[in-house]
């Protein structure tokens, strides 16, 4: 379905039933909604209804060319504009990768519109300064970020051979048509350089001014993950003031939603009702 907000034109996949409660799923990079499609039939044979978004720079009716229309507070903008569209008040939230730090985003400046969140593979922001500022393995599990912001070059390096590097990069996701579904659409004339402009965006002062979350919250995190370290999952409970859990899923790598669905779900359902590990 198509959604029109904030002057935008958003792609959302929704399904489940439509009385339940309503889930808003925001994909990472260089990923779009359909990360979810593993992970959503549990939730609908829970009752919940959830809504995909494929979000700025990724539904090609939301792809500014301005970079700067890509910094945190105008993605947290989005997905809140998404809900007022659906007419949706409050939902639970769950975001991976980027989609994460839009979920800590939207939690922290509005929790009034965030029943839970389930925060997947990136931990609170403040979390990851920690991290970057104090353990050097975090500093080079994030050297990637310096390519990614060179425009005309990341994309170059990503795109070149049929985008064999975009396609190792995406390989934890699964076989060989798992990492087209992924790698082709980031092939379309300026589709990569808009995913891209949310890192070429991204400034310290908007990480840091996402503040504690006080909303029930899940972080979920895998400790293979080639992006995110031990030190930066560990110091998210610090950034959560309210029922905090945390989740982590031995042996495996980074994309969460494609690797993990049926673990991911049920730390999902876990949260959205509001049940605590034993």
């Amino acid at each position: 379905m198509l959604v029109d907000a904030r002057g935008l034109t958003f792609e959302v996949r929704a399904g489940g039933p439509e009385g339940g409660d309503p889930v808003l799923l925001l994909h990472g990079f260089p990923q779009h909604s359909g990360e979810w499609d593993a992970v959503t039939p549990a939730l609908h044979a829970a009752g919940l209804r959830t809504y995909a978004l494929d979000q700025r720079g990724y539904s090609p009716g939301a792809r500014p060319a301005d970079a700067g229309a890509y910094r945190i507070p105008e993605l947290v903008a989005d997905a809140a504009g998404v809900l007022d569209a659906l007419g949706v008040t409050r939902a639970h939230l769950v975001g991976h990768d980027w989609g994460a730090i839009v979920a800590w985003g939207l939690a922290a400046a509005h929790p009034e519109r965030v029943r839970t969140l389930t925060a997947v593979s990136v931990p609170h922001p403040a979390a990851m300064g920690h991290a970057l500022a104090t353990d050097p393995r975090q500093k080079i599990k994030s050297a990637y970020i310096a390519l990614f912001r060179k425009p005309g070059t990341a994309e170059r390096v990503l795109l070149a051979l049929n985008a064999a590097a975009l396609r190792r990069m995406l390989s934890g996701v699964g076989d060989a048509g798992a990492v087209a579904r992924y790698a082709e659409p980031m092939r379309e004339p300026g589709a990569l350089t808009a995913a891209l402009n949310w890192y070429r965006a991204m400034t310290g002062a908007d990480m840091k001014a996402v503040a504690p979350v006080g909303v029930p919250t899940t972080f979920v995190w895998s400790d293979k993950d080639v992006a995110i370290g031990r030190t930066a999952a560990q110091a998210c409970a610090a950034h959560v003031t309210g029922d905090y859990r945390f989740v982590t899923l031995p042996g495996v790598t980074h994309w969460i939603p494609d690797e993990a669905p049926g673990s991911l779900a049920e730390a999902i359902l876990a949260r959205c009702a509001g049940t605590e590990e034993a």
